[in-house]
Protein backbone atom coordinates (compact mmCIF):
# COMPACT_ATOMS: atom_id res chain seq x y z
CA UNK A 1 0.00 0.00 0.00
CA UNK A 2 1.50 3.33 -1.13
CA UNK A 3 -0.13 6.51 0.19
CA UNK A 4 0.19 9.96 -1.29
CA UNK A 5 1.57 12.97 0.53
CA UNK A 6 -1.93 14.39 0.84
CA UNK A 7 -2.88 11.60 3.24
CA UNK A 8 0.04 12.35 5.56
CA UNK A 9 -0.62 16.10 5.32
CA UNK A 10 -4.23 15.53 6.31
CA UNK A 11 -3.21 13.47 9.34
CA UNK A 12 -0.59 16.00 10.43
CA UNK A 13 -3.02 18.93 10.18
CA UNK A 14 -5.54 17.03 12.26
CA UNK A 15 -2.94 16.39 14.97
CA UNK A 16 -2.07 20.09 15.03
CA UNK A 17 -5.75 21.04 15.40
CA UNK A 18 -6.14 18.68 18.37
CA UNK A 19 -2.82 19.50 20.04
CA UNK A 20 -4.39 21.21 23.07
CA UNK A 21 -6.71 18.24 23.64
CA UNK A 22 -3.74 15.88 23.50
CA UNK A 23 -1.97 17.95 26.15
CA UNK A 24 -5.08 17.77 28.35
CA UNK A 25 -5.03 13.96 28.18
CA UNK A 26 -1.37 13.96 29.22
CA UNK A 27 -2.29 16.23 32.12
CA UNK A 28 -4.91 13.68 33.16
CA UNK A 29 -2.36 10.88 33.11
CA UNK A 30 0.36 12.80 34.97
CA UNK A 31 -2.11 13.52 37.79
CA UNK A 32 -2.29 9.79 38.61
CA UNK A 33 0.57 9.24 41.07
CA UNK A 34 1.60 5.82 39.74
CA UNK A 35 4.89 5.42 41.64
CA UNK A 36 5.62 1.69 41.38
CA UNK A 37 8.47 1.66 43.92
CA UNK A 38 6.28 2.96 46.75
CA UNK A 39 3.70 0.49 48.14
CA UNK A 40 1.48 3.34 49.31
CA UNK A 41 0.89 4.21 45.65
CA UNK A 42 0.05 0.70 44.49
CA UNK A 43 -3.64 1.64 44.16
CA UNK A 44 -2.58 4.50 41.86
CA UNK A 45 -0.68 2.02 39.69
CA UNK A 46 -3.77 -0.17 39.48
CA UNK A 47 -5.81 2.93 38.61
CA UNK A 48 -3.32 3.74 35.86
CA UNK A 49 -3.71 0.27 34.33
CA UNK A 50 -7.49 0.67 34.29
CA UNK A 51 -7.08 4.14 32.77
CA UNK A 52 -4.92 2.77 29.94
CA UNK A 53 -7.35 -0.10 29.30
CA UNK A 54 -10.23 2.37 28.92
CA UNK A 55 -8.21 4.54 26.52
CA UNK A 56 -7.38 1.53 24.35
CA UNK A 57 -11.01 0.44 24.32
CA UNK A 58 -12.00 3.95 23.24
CA UNK A 59 -10.12 3.41 19.95
CA UNK A 60 -11.75 0.02 19.39
CA UNK A 61 -9.12 -2.28 20.87
CA UNK A 62 -10.04 -5.41 22.76
CA UNK A 63 -8.23 -5.03 26.08
CA UNK A 64 -7.78 -7.13 29.21
CA UNK A 65 -6.03 -6.77 32.54
CA UNK A 66 -3.62 -9.66 33.07
CA UNK A 67 -2.74 -10.70 36.62
CA UNK A 68 0.97 -10.15 37.27
CA UNK A 69 1.16 -12.06 40.57
CA UNK A 70 2.33 -11.08 44.04
CA UNK A 71 5.23 -8.87 45.07
CA UNK A 72 7.19 -9.96 48.16
CA UNK A 73 8.63 -6.89 49.90
CA UNK A 74 11.79 -6.88 52.04
CA UNK A 75 9.80 -6.54 55.27
CA UNK A 76 7.83 -9.71 54.50
CA UNK A 77 4.77 -7.88 53.22
CA UNK A 78 3.01 -9.35 50.20
CA UNK A 79 1.38 -6.95 47.77
CA UNK A 80 -0.52 -7.67 44.54
CA UNK A 81 1.32 -6.38 41.49
CA UNK A 82 -0.64 -4.00 39.27
CA UNK A 83 -2.25 -5.79 36.32
CA UNK A 84 -0.62 -5.65 32.89
CA UNK A 85 -2.69 -4.35 29.99
CA UNK A 86 -2.81 -6.68 26.99
CA UNK A 87 -4.80 -5.35 24.02
CA UNK A 88 -5.38 -6.06 20.35
CA UNK A 89 -6.67 -3.88 17.50
CA UNK A 90 -7.45 -5.70 14.26
CA UNK A 91 -7.19 -9.38 13.36
CA UNK A 92 -6.92 -9.30 9.57
CA UNK A 93 -4.86 -12.37 8.55
CA UNK A 94 -3.70 -10.51 5.43
CA UNK A 95 -2.03 -7.79 7.49
CA UNK A 96 1.23 -7.76 9.43
CA UNK A 97 1.04 -7.26 13.20
CA UNK A 98 2.89 -4.61 15.21
CA UNK A 99 3.46 -5.00 18.95
CA UNK A 100 3.74 -1.78 20.97
CA UNK A 101 5.18 -1.81 24.51
CA UNK A 102 5.11 1.03 27.02
CA UNK A 103 4.96 1.66 30.75
CA UNK A 104 2.73 3.93 32.81
CA UNK A 105 4.46 3.90 36.19
CA UNK A 106 6.88 6.62 37.25
CA UNK A 107 9.82 7.37 39.51
CA UNK A 108 9.18 8.95 42.93
CA UNK A 109 8.91 12.76 42.92
CA UNK A 110 8.25 15.47 45.51
CA UNK A 111 8.17 19.24 45.17
CA UNK A 112 10.74 19.56 47.96
CA UNK A 113 13.21 17.41 45.99
CA UNK A 114 13.97 20.47 43.89
CA UNK A 115 11.06 20.63 41.46
CA UNK A 116 10.05 24.08 40.27
CA UNK A 117 6.43 22.92 39.88
CA UNK A 118 4.16 20.27 41.38
CA UNK A 119 5.48 17.08 39.73
CA UNK A 120 1.97 15.64 39.38
CA UNK A 121 0.38 18.71 37.85
CA UNK A 122 1.37 19.06 34.20
CA UNK A 123 2.65 22.62 33.82
CA UNK A 124 3.60 24.27 30.55
CA UNK A 125 6.42 26.83 30.65
CA UNK A 126 8.00 28.19 27.46
CA UNK A 127 6.81 25.24 25.39
CA UNK A 128 7.97 22.66 27.92
CA UNK A 129 5.45 20.33 29.58
CA UNK A 130 6.78 19.66 33.10
CA UNK A 131 5.47 16.69 35.07
CA UNK A 132 6.54 13.28 36.31
CA UNK A 133 5.98 10.75 33.54
CA UNK A 134 5.56 13.39 30.84
CA UNK A 135 8.43 11.90 28.83
CA UNK A 136 9.00 8.62 30.73
CA UNK A 137 6.77 7.05 29.53
CA UNK A 138 3.20 8.40 29.70
CA UNK A 139 3.65 10.95 26.92
CA UNK A 140 4.86 8.43 24.31
CA UNK A 141 2.23 5.84 25.33
CA UNK A 142 -0.54 8.41 24.94
CA UNK A 143 1.00 9.43 21.63
CA UNK A 144 0.20 5.98 20.22
CA UNK A 145 -3.45 6.28 21.21
CA UNK A 146 -3.74 9.76 19.71
CA UNK A 147 -2.01 8.68 16.50
CA UNK A 148 -4.47 5.81 16.00
CA UNK A 149 -7.46 7.94 16.90
CA UNK A 150 -6.39 10.57 14.37
CA UNK A 151 -6.19 7.98 11.59
CA UNK A 152 -9.63 6.67 12.52
CA UNK A 153 -11.21 10.13 12.64
CA UNK A 154 -9.84 10.85 9.17
CA UNK A 155 -11.27 7.63 7.73
CA UNK A 156 -7.86 6.04 7.18
CA UNK A 157 -7.75 2.28 7.61
CA UNK A 158 -4.90 0.96 9.71
CA UNK A 159 -2.71 -1.02 7.29
CA UNK A 160 -1.56 -3.33 10.10
CA UNK A 161 -2.95 -5.21 13.07
CA UNK A 162 -1.76 -3.94 16.44
CA UNK A 163 -1.09 -5.47 19.84
CA UNK A 164 -0.23 -3.61 23.02
CA UNK A 165 1.53 -4.49 26.27
CA UNK A 166 1.42 -1.68 28.83
CA UNK A 167 2.76 -2.29 32.34
CA UNK A 168 2.94 -0.35 35.60
CA UNK A 169 6.09 -1.80 37.22
CA UNK A 170 8.90 -0.89 34.80
CA UNK A 171 10.51 1.60 37.17
CA UNK A 172 10.65 -1.15 39.80
CA UNK A 173 12.23 -3.84 37.64
CA UNK A 174 9.19 -4.93 35.56
CA UNK A 175 8.40 -7.51 38.21
CA UNK A 176 5.87 -10.01 36.93
CA UNK A 177 6.16 -9.01 33.27
CA UNK A 178 8.40 -11.76 31.92
CA UNK A 179 6.32 -14.45 33.62
CA UNK A 180 3.12 -12.95 32.22
CA UNK A 181 4.62 -12.83 28.72
CA UNK A 182 5.80 -16.43 28.91
CA UNK A 183 2.35 -17.50 30.13
CA UNK A 184 0.79 -15.73 27.15
CA UNK A 185 3.11 -16.77 24.33
CA UNK A 186 0.02 -17.27 22.17
CA UNK A 187 -0.58 -13.51 22.34
CA UNK A 188 2.84 -12.89 20.78
CA UNK A 189 2.79 -15.67 18.17
CA UNK A 190 1.80 -13.62 15.11
CA UNK A 191 3.81 -10.48 15.92
CA UNK A 192 5.91 -9.27 12.95
CA UNK A 193 7.46 -6.08 14.42
CA UNK A 194 7.89 -4.58 17.86
CA UNK A 195 8.25 -0.87 18.60
CA UNK A 196 9.11 0.71 21.95
CA UNK A 197 9.14 4.46 22.57
CA UNK A 198 10.88 4.65 25.95
CA UNK A 199 14.17 6.38 25.24
CA UNK A 200 15.44 9.74 23.99
CA UNK A 201 17.14 11.55 21.15
CA UNK A 202 20.91 11.81 21.34
CA UNK A 203 20.59 15.61 21.20
CA UNK A 204 17.88 18.26 21.39
CA UNK A 205 17.14 18.88 17.72
CA UNK A 206 17.73 15.81 15.55
CA UNK A 207 15.63 12.60 15.85
CA UNK A 208 17.14 9.15 16.03
CA UNK A 209 16.30 5.45 15.96
CA UNK A 210 17.98 3.14 18.45
CA UNK A 211 19.16 -0.39 17.61
CA UNK A 212 21.31 -1.39 20.57
CA UNK A 213 21.56 -1.26 24.36
CA UNK A 214 24.32 -2.32 26.69
CA UNK A 215 23.70 -4.97 29.32
CA UNK A 216 24.63 -4.71 32.98
CA UNK A 217 26.37 -6.87 35.58
CA UNK A 218 26.26 -5.63 39.20
CA UNK A 219 28.65 -6.64 41.99
CA UNK A 220 29.11 -6.30 45.76
CA UNK A 221 32.63 -6.45 47.26
CA UNK A 222 32.68 -7.11 51.02
CA UNK A 223 35.59 -6.67 53.42
CA UNK A 224 35.31 -7.46 57.14
CA UNK A 225 37.97 -6.68 59.74
CA UNK A 226 36.28 -7.12 63.16
CA UNK A 227 33.09 -8.30 64.84
CA UNK A 228 31.84 -4.74 65.42
CA UNK A 229 32.67 -1.08 64.71
CA UNK A 230 35.65 0.22 66.68
CA UNK A 231 36.89 3.52 68.18
CA UNK A 232 39.73 4.83 66.02
CA UNK A 233 41.50 6.35 69.04
CA UNK A 234 41.58 3.07 70.91
CA UNK A 235 42.22 0.65 68.06
CA UNK A 236 43.52 2.66 65.11
CA UNK A 237 46.99 1.51 64.02
CA UNK A 238 46.71 -1.88 65.71
CA UNK A 239 44.39 -3.66 63.23
CA UNK A 240 44.06 -3.99 59.47
CA UNK A 241 41.09 -1.79 58.67
CA UNK A 242 38.40 -2.85 56.21
CA UNK A 243 37.75 0.47 54.47
CA UNK A 244 41.32 1.08 53.22
CA UNK A 245 41.38 -2.50 51.92
CA UNK A 246 38.12 -1.98 50.04
CA UNK A 247 39.11 1.40 48.59
CA UNK A 248 42.42 -0.06 47.43
CA UNK A 249 40.64 -2.86 45.57
CA UNK A 250 38.11 -0.51 43.97
CA UNK A 251 40.85 1.90 42.90
CA UNK A 252 42.54 -0.85 40.86
CA UNK A 253 39.52 -1.54 38.62
CA UNK A 254 39.92 1.30 36.10
CA UNK A 255 42.54 3.65 34.70
CA UNK A 256 42.15 7.43 34.66
CA UNK A 257 40.72 7.24 31.12
CA UNK A 258 38.06 4.70 32.15
CA UNK A 259 39.80 1.63 30.69
CA UNK A 260 38.77 -1.43 32.69
CA UNK A 261 41.60 -3.35 34.39
CA UNK A 262 39.95 -6.76 34.76
CA UNK A 263 41.87 -9.61 33.19
CA UNK A 264 39.87 -11.43 30.52
CA UNK A 265 37.07 -8.84 30.27
CA UNK A 266 38.10 -6.70 27.31
CA UNK A 267 38.98 -9.83 25.34
CA UNK A 268 35.26 -10.73 25.21
CA UNK A 269 34.26 -7.58 23.34
CA UNK A 270 33.17 -8.13 19.74
CA UNK A 271 35.41 -6.27 17.26
CA UNK A 272 34.05 -3.08 15.71
CA UNK A 273 33.01 -3.81 12.11
CA UNK A 274 33.57 -1.61 9.07
CA UNK A 275 29.80 -1.12 8.73
CA UNK A 276 29.67 0.18 12.31
CA UNK A 277 32.53 2.59 11.70
CA UNK A 278 30.61 4.17 8.82
CA UNK A 279 27.65 5.04 11.08
CA UNK A 280 29.45 7.22 13.62
CA UNK A 281 30.78 10.11 11.45
CA UNK A 282 27.22 10.83 10.23
CA UNK A 283 25.78 11.23 13.74
CA UNK A 284 24.92 14.75 14.84
CA UNK A 285 26.81 15.13 18.13
CA UNK A 286 28.91 17.97 19.55
CA UNK A 287 31.48 17.07 22.20
CA UNK A 288 31.66 20.63 23.62
CA UNK A 289 27.89 20.89 23.97
CA UNK A 290 27.78 17.44 25.56
CA UNK A 291 30.42 18.40 28.14
CA UNK A 292 28.78 21.76 28.86
CA UNK A 293 25.33 20.21 29.32
CA UNK A 294 26.77 17.81 31.87
CA UNK A 295 28.89 20.42 33.59
CA UNK A 296 31.68 17.86 33.34
CA UNK A 297 35.29 18.92 34.02
CA UNK A 298 36.61 16.68 31.27
CA UNK A 299 35.91 13.73 28.97
CA UNK A 300 37.80 10.46 28.62
CA UNK A 301 38.30 10.72 24.85
CA UNK A 302 38.97 13.49 22.32
CA UNK A 303 36.84 12.71 19.23
CA UNK A 304 33.11 12.38 18.63
CA UNK A 305 33.47 8.80 17.41
CA UNK A 306 35.52 7.75 20.44
CA UNK A 307 33.13 9.34 22.94
CA UNK A 308 30.05 7.75 21.35
CA UNK A 309 31.72 4.35 21.26
CA UNK A 310 32.70 4.72 24.91
CA UNK A 311 29.05 5.43 25.73
CA UNK A 312 27.50 2.65 23.65
CA UNK A 313 29.96 0.28 22.04
CA UNK A 314 32.52 -0.57 24.70
CA UNK A 315 32.06 -1.77 28.29
CA UNK A 316 32.32 0.67 31.17
CA UNK A 317 32.77 0.20 34.91
CA UNK A 318 31.20 2.58 37.43
CA UNK A 319 31.57 2.71 41.22
CA UNK A 320 28.26 3.41 42.95
CA UNK A 321 28.97 3.61 46.64
CA UNK A 322 30.14 2.04 49.89
CA UNK A 323 27.72 0.59 52.41
CA UNK A 324 28.74 0.46 56.06
CA UNK A 325 31.08 3.46 56.05
CA UNK A 326 30.15 6.73 57.75
CA UNK A 327 28.57 9.11 55.22
CA UNK A 328 26.58 11.60 57.32
CA UNK A 329 27.37 15.26 57.97
CA UNK A 330 29.95 16.17 60.60
CA UNK A 331 32.71 13.98 62.05
CA UNK A 332 32.61 10.46 63.41
CA UNK A 333 35.77 8.68 64.54
CA UNK A 334 34.73 5.12 63.85
CA UNK A 335 36.49 2.21 62.20
CA UNK A 336 33.75 0.33 60.31
CA UNK A 337 33.91 -3.40 60.94
CA UNK A 338 32.38 -4.39 57.62
CA UNK A 339 32.08 -2.41 54.38
CA UNK A 340 30.53 -3.29 51.03
CA UNK A 341 31.59 -1.63 47.81
CA UNK A 342 29.14 -1.58 44.91
CA UNK A 343 30.00 -1.35 41.24
CA UNK A 344 28.55 -2.30 37.89
CA UNK A 345 29.84 -3.10 34.44
CA UNK A 346 27.86 -2.08 31.37
CA UNK A 347 28.34 -4.95 28.96
CA UNK A 348 28.39 -5.17 25.15
CA UNK A 349 28.41 -7.92 22.49
CA UNK A 350 29.75 -10.66 23.00
CA UNK A 351 29.80 -10.45 26.81
CA UNK A 352 27.47 -12.78 28.70
CA UNK A 353 26.49 -12.34 32.37
CA UNK A 354 27.82 -15.78 33.26
CA UNK A 355 31.25 -15.20 31.75
CA UNK A 356 31.50 -11.68 33.16
CA UNK A 357 30.73 -12.97 36.66
CA UNK A 358 33.37 -15.65 36.27
CA UNK A 359 36.21 -13.35 35.19
CA UNK A 360 35.34 -10.56 37.65
CA UNK A 361 35.29 -12.89 40.66
CA UNK A 362 38.51 -14.59 39.56
CA UNK A 363 40.32 -11.29 38.95
CA UNK A 364 39.28 -9.68 42.22
CA UNK A 365 40.23 -12.75 44.25
CA UNK A 366 43.63 -12.76 42.51
CA UNK A 367 44.00 -9.03 43.16
CA UNK A 368 43.07 -9.45 46.82
CA UNK A 369 45.76 -12.07 47.28
CA UNK A 370 48.38 -9.43 46.41
CA UNK A 371 47.06 -7.07 49.11
CA UNK A 372 48.38 -9.27 51.90
CA UNK A 373 45.57 -8.38 54.31
CA UNK A 374 44.24 -10.91 56.84
CA UNK A 375 40.71 -9.49 56.54
CA UNK A 376 37.79 -11.44 55.12
CA UNK A 377 37.07 -10.69 51.47
CA UNK A 378 34.19 -11.72 49.23
CA UNK A 379 32.93 -10.80 45.74
CA UNK A 380 29.20 -11.36 45.27
CA UNK A 381 27.61 -11.05 41.79
CA UNK A 382 24.17 -9.45 41.96
CA UNK A 383 21.63 -8.94 39.19
CA UNK A 384 22.48 -8.87 35.49
CA UNK A 385 20.82 -7.83 32.26
CA UNK A 386 21.90 -8.97 28.82
CA UNK A 387 22.95 -6.94 25.80
CA UNK A 388 20.32 -6.11 23.16
CA UNK A 389 21.24 -5.57 19.52
CA UNK A 390 18.81 -5.26 16.63
CA UNK A 391 19.17 -5.04 12.83
CA UNK A 392 18.95 -1.35 11.79
CA UNK A 393 18.57 -2.36 8.13
CA UNK A 394 15.30 -4.20 8.80
CA UNK A 395 12.04 -2.91 7.20
CA UNK A 396 10.88 -1.98 10.72
CA UNK A 397 13.70 0.58 10.93
CA UNK A 398 13.15 1.64 7.32
CA UNK A 399 9.54 2.48 8.16
CA UNK A 400 10.64 4.38 11.27
CA UNK A 401 13.24 6.34 9.31
CA UNK A 402 10.70 7.28 6.62
CA UNK A 403 8.27 8.47 9.29
CA UNK A 404 10.95 10.62 10.92
CA UNK A 405 11.92 12.06 7.53
CA UNK A 406 8.30 12.97 6.74
CA UNK A 407 7.83 14.85 10.01
CA UNK A 408 11.24 16.43 10.63
CA UNK A 409 12.57 16.56 7.05
CA UNK A 410 15.84 14.93 8.08
CA UNK A 411 17.20 11.39 8.10
CA UNK A 412 17.35 10.18 11.72
CA UNK A 413 20.62 9.15 13.28
CA UNK A 414 21.07 5.46 14.03
CA UNK A 415 22.18 5.20 17.64
CA UNK A 416 22.86 2.81 20.44
CA UNK A 417 22.46 3.67 24.10
CA UNK A 418 24.55 2.93 27.12
CA UNK A 419 21.69 1.99 29.41
CA UNK A 420 19.69 -1.21 29.66
CA UNK A 421 16.02 -1.95 28.90
CA UNK A 422 15.71 -5.72 29.51
CA UNK A 423 12.22 -5.96 27.98
CA UNK A 424 13.65 -5.24 24.50
CA UNK A 425 15.50 -8.54 24.55
CA UNK A 426 12.46 -10.32 26.02
CA UNK A 427 10.28 -9.26 23.10
CA UNK A 428 13.00 -10.02 20.55
CA UNK A 429 13.44 -13.55 21.88
CA UNK A 430 9.74 -14.29 22.46
CA UNK A 431 8.61 -13.07 19.03
CA UNK A 432 11.71 -13.98 17.08
CA UNK A 433 11.22 -10.71 15.18
CA UNK A 434 12.79 -7.27 14.90
CA UNK A 435 12.52 -4.78 17.78
CA UNK A 436 13.04 -1.04 17.31
CA UNK A 437 13.37 1.80 19.81
CA UNK A 438 11.68 4.93 18.43
CA UNK A 439 12.22 7.87 20.81
CA UNK A 440 10.24 11.10 20.69
CA UNK A 441 11.72 12.84 23.74
CA UNK A 442 14.89 14.98 23.75
CA UNK A 443 18.16 14.35 25.59
CA UNK A 444 17.44 17.08 28.16
CA UNK A 445 14.02 15.77 29.27
CA UNK A 446 15.46 14.84 32.70
CA UNK A 447 13.67 11.51 33.02
CA UNK A 448 14.06 10.15 36.59
CA UNK A 449 15.30 13.54 37.73
CA UNK A 450 13.80 16.77 39.03
CA UNK A 451 11.77 18.85 36.58
CA UNK A 452 11.12 16.06 34.11
CA UNK A 453 9.52 17.45 30.96
CA UNK A 454 8.67 16.80 27.36
CA UNK A 455 8.72 19.64 24.87
CA UNK A 456 5.30 20.37 23.39
CA UNK A 457 6.96 20.17 19.98
CA UNK A 458 8.34 16.70 20.68
CA UNK A 459 5.01 15.51 22.07
CA UNK A 460 2.94 16.72 19.11
CA UNK A 461 5.47 16.10 16.34
CA UNK A 462 6.21 12.75 17.97
CA UNK A 463 2.53 11.83 17.66
CA UNK A 464 2.83 12.61 13.95
CA UNK A 465 5.85 10.31 13.72
CA UNK A 466 3.92 7.47 15.33
CA UNK A 467 1.01 7.95 12.94
CA UNK A 468 3.33 8.10 9.93
CA UNK A 469 5.21 5.03 11.12
CA UNK A 470 1.98 3.01 11.25
CA UNK A 471 1.20 4.04 7.68
CA UNK A 472 4.76 3.39 6.46
CA UNK A 473 4.63 -0.13 7.88
CA UNK A 474 1.75 -0.77 5.45
CA UNK A 475 4.23 -0.61 2.60
CA UNK A 476 5.90 -3.79 3.84
CA UNK A 477 2.82 -6.04 3.62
Amino acid sequence: MVLGNEVYDKVFRSIDVNADKFVEVLEEAVAIVSISAEPEHRDDCVKMSHWAKAKLESIGATAELVDAGIQHLHDGTQLPLPPIVFAQLGKDPKKKTLLVYGHLDVQPAKKEDGWNTDPFVLTEIDGKLFGRGSTDDKGPVIGWIHAIRTLQENGIDLPINMKFVFECMEEAGSEGLDEALHNRKDFLQDVDFTCISDNYWLGKKKPCLTYGLRGISYFFVKVECAKQDLHSGCYGGSIHEALPDLLWVLSQLTNIDGTINIEGLNEMVAPVTDDEKEIYPKIDFCIKEYQNDLGAHGLTRKTKEEILMRRWRFPSLSLHGVEGAFDGPGSKTVIPAKVTGKFSIRTVPNMTPEKVDEVVVAHLNKLWATRGSPNRFEVIPQHAGRVWLSDPNHPNFQAGAKAMKRVFDVEPDLTREGGSIPVTLSFQELTGKNVMLLPIGACDDMAHSQNEKINRRNYIEGTKVLAAYLLELGEFQ
